[in-house]
């Protein structure tokens, strides 16, 4: 089993502070669960003993007479025999009625430590904000990244390309990777959209127009890295005779972002210095995700190679938006603790046109900070104080 160091390292320092809830969050089968066991078992190694681990996963039935935040509460107090700390594991809790006032009763208390995961980004931002707020630490958990899934697949260097354009066609979620044919990752990723529909979309969330529904996130995934209109959008449901309301339309696109299927990315005006709340993108979380819900049967590269970016991007601890210069844009700039990037990625720059595009996008910035050009390309393109960087050093590297 592959350890997820790069969540755990982040975690750690809170494990044994009880005054704050662990929140674990992202797409279904992201590995959420698996870092959860991760962490018992280092908790059981610091000295802790077993009967003061307790974990409960709330997609198994054995807890299914556990519906509200009462039964919750009285079922996890009913296991203190004594006043030592107890560690509470709540796997998908968004199950659980009212769940988070179970959570702040049990907090107050200070004998319990709790880690919960959920696969809806409402539980921990909205949910938790009346009676939790600020006592809670947050981690998105995304699907493997690159570097991950050459740890699991004991990929050579050599094979960085072919196992690069496999996860452009099927993603990185865990599982996804102990089948070895199409068909079969095909079946995987479409259960595991299916679950999502099925769980978060229609029982947790409401939404019953589940060919709409289908439409909008088909239509975001083909048009992704594209700005995003409300107007294209319902012209497009009119004319395949799935025609929405405005309003149900942002309803139906926040389902998308709050169970992760896709993720928002505003833009940022880099003279005015402010985010712009329209013509915004949106981005797959998975490509294996993207890849079952759209017609193409032939896979977009330089889409699937920005998506990629972005992910990389966010799993390494960015705020990232889309920048908006006087003259066009840059793909991203990525923000990290006032450390500021600007970054173009291009799929492959051997064409000079090509080049001096991507190279020249920034031309009409004037600030100072570092400027990146990200491709496949093993030649060093670098010039005039813009940075060359190879995709896969790129991926490797958890320092950039």
């Amino acid at each position: 089993m592959l350890k997820r160091e790069y969540y755990l390292k982040k975690i750690r320092d809170f494990y044994h502070i009880n005054s704050l809830i662990k929140i674990l969050c992202g797409l279904r089968r992201s590995g959420k669960s698996v870092i959860l066991q991760q962490i018992i078992e280092e908790i059981k190694e610091s000295g802790v003993e077993e009967d003061h681990i307790l974990y409960i996963n709330f997609e198994s039935l054995d807890y299914a007479d556990i519906t509200n935040a009462i039964q919750l509460n009285n079922y996890i107090k009913s296991f203190v025999k004594d006043k030592k700390t107890y560690y509470v594991f709540l796997d998908e809790i968004q199950k659980v009625d009212e769940f988070e006032k179970a959570i702040n009763s049990l907090r107050v208390t200070s004998q319990f430590s709790i880690f919960i995961t959920g696969s809806n980004s409402k539980m921990t931002f909205l949910e938790l904000s009346t009676d939790l707020s600020g006592r809670y630490v947050s981690f998105r958990i995304n699907p493997l990244s690159f570097k991950e899934v050459v740890k699991i697949t004991n990929t050579k260097k050599e094979k960085y390309f072919d196992l690069l354009l496999d996860i452009f066609e099927w993603g990185t979620l865990p599982q996804r990777f102990s089948f070895s044919n199409d068909a079969s990752k095909e079946n995987y990723v479409r259960d595991v959209y299916d679950s999502i529909l099925l769980k978060d979309v229609v029982d947790r969330l409401g939404i019953t127009d589940i060919t709409s529904f289908n439409k909008i996130l088909q239509y975001v995934l083909e048009t992704e890295t594209r700005e995003f209109s409300v107007t294209n959008v319902l012209d497009y449901l009119d004319k395949n005779d799935n025609k929405v309301a405005t309003d149900t339309l942002y309803k139906y696109l926040e389902a998308l972002c709050s169970t992760f299927i896709v993720n928002r990315v505003y833009r940022y005006d880099i003279n005015g210095k402010a985010v712009l709340k329209s013509l915004n993108k949106f981005y797959a979380t998975d490509l294996g995700v993207k890849k079952i819900k759209t017609n193409s049967k032939e896979i977009n590269y330089s889409q699937a190679f920005e998506n990629l970016i972005y992910n990389e991007l966010i799993k390494k601890g960015y705020e990232v938006f889309i920048g908006k210069t006087k003259e066009g844009e840059i793909d991203f700039i990525a923000s990290k603790n006032n450390d500021i990037k600007y970054i173009q990625a291009c799929y492959d720059l051997t064409n000079e046109e090509t080049r001096n595009r991507e190279l020249g996008a920034f031309d009409s910035i004037s600030d100072n900070y570092p400027k990146y050009v990200i491709s496949t390309n093993k030649e060093n393109y670098s010039q005039k104080g813009v940075q060359h960087i190879n995709i896969f050093d790129f991926l490797m590297n958890d320092a950039f």
